[in-house]
């Protein structure tokens, strides 16, 4: 699937990703290959991308914002993000 990690700055993520795990408001999730439409509103806390099967990973700190899962594409817009 593809993630994007957009902030009003800049785009700080573009790739094809295994799967991404984000601090929903009522908790952590995760979205993998071909999830369901979905849009969640974020909270503060960290963000995992899964590059791969092996646990290649990278992680953010993200301030609040929302994701939009739609055609096995995920969109994540953030007030802020900084790459741990």
């Amino acid at each position: 699937m593809k993630l994007e990690i957009l902030t009003p700055e800049k785009k700080l993520f573009s790739d094809e990703v295994y799967g991404v795990q984000m601090p929903g408001v009522t908790g952590l999730f995760e979205v993998l290959d071909r999830h369901a439409p979905l849009i969640s509103a974020l909270t503060a806390g960290k963000l995992k991308v899964l590059k791969d099967k092996n646990n290649n990973e990278l992680n953010y700190t993200i301030q609040g914002g929302f994701v939009e899962v739609l055609n096995n594409n995920v969109t994540v817009l953030v007030e802020g993000a900084v790459q741990i």
